[in-house]
């Protein structure tokens, strides 16, 4: 490790435990969505009207209703239908894990074009990690997608860090160093502070470590799985991992010789773009 990862991984996990660190706030239309959810007595109508003040969002939510794993013998062309069809949890979900794009901004071209590409690996690490525990599991598919786009949260806070000090945003190999050691801990972190279930928190912090093991199937188990099969055939390092070394891979029981099954998955990909 360089001088300078050493030491901007000293001050980022010294200003994480003093909690100094600047952490992104959750989008308001997220928190609006999130204080519908938690009436019980919340109708489809209402829950419309609050997804619909965010245009982009409904086109997206009504994209995810008409994708190959969904799609209906007619098509869904208007958010009530769409929120009718996936139900109000489910629709509150996935909602609030699009609607973080919103997040993914930044002020220099650089970290941008990085903020860019870690939405879009979520989102298809997301899209594969539904599609996993629809098929393996009897966990709900709308939390594993949540997981799959909330998994490198923490990279947010560091690129954010890189925007206002050159000396390492210039330097992308300390840059990544950086991100890689500590983006599972800031994650864990933001997760926390937004108030997300437990079983979703660990996601960030738990799903680079290929060999755990755990008593049953949970959502770290499919976000591995999900980010070794989106990493496939890349230069990261994920790629030369063997997946039937990975306790995960092999308790799903997944058999990658099933064209059918790889052709699903490599569809569902980009069901959440």
């Amino acid at each position: 490790m360089s001088e300078l990862a050493e030491k901007v991984q000293q001050d980022l996990v010294e200003a994480i435990n003093n909690d100094d660190l600047v952490l992104p706030t959750l989008p308001e239309v997220a928190l609006q969505i999130r204080k519908a959810a938690e009436n019980p007595e919340v109708s489809v109508s209402t829950l419309s009207k609050v997804i619909g003040r965010d245009t982009a969002l409904s086109a997206r939510l009504i994209k995810v209703v008409n994708s190959p794993l969904l799609r209906a013998t007619q098509e869904v062309t208007d958010l009530h239908t769409a929120i009718t069809r996936l139900g109000i949890n489910y629709s509150c979900n996935l909602a609030i894990g699009l609607v973080m794009e919103q997040i993914f901004h930044a002020r220099s071209d650089v970290v941008e074009q990085k903020m860019r590409d870690v939405w879009r690996k979520s989102l298809e690490i997301a899209g594969v990690s539904y599609a996993l525990c629809r098929r393996y599991t009897r966990l709900k598919p709308d939390q594993a997608a949540l997981g799959g786009l909330v998994h490198q949260i923490g990279v947010l806070p560091i690129l954010t860090y890189a925007e206002d000090h050159y000396e390492l945003l210039s330097d992308p190999v300390s840059l990544n160093h950086v991100i890689d050691r500590i983006h599972p801990l800031i994650g864990e972190k933001l997760l926390r502070v937004w108030d997300f279930p437990d079983m979703l928190v660990q996601v960030p912090q738990l799903y680079l470590n290929f060999q755990r093991q755990s008593a049953q199937v949970d959502y770290v188990d499919l976000v591995q799985v999900a980010s070794l099969y989106c990493h496939k055939d890349t230069d990261h390092l994920i790629s030369s991992i063997d997946p039937f070394s990975v306790p995960a891979f092999v308790k799903l029981g997944i058999d990658p010789d099933n064209t059918a099954m790889c052709a699903n998955l490599e569809e569902t990909r980009s069901m959440f773009y």
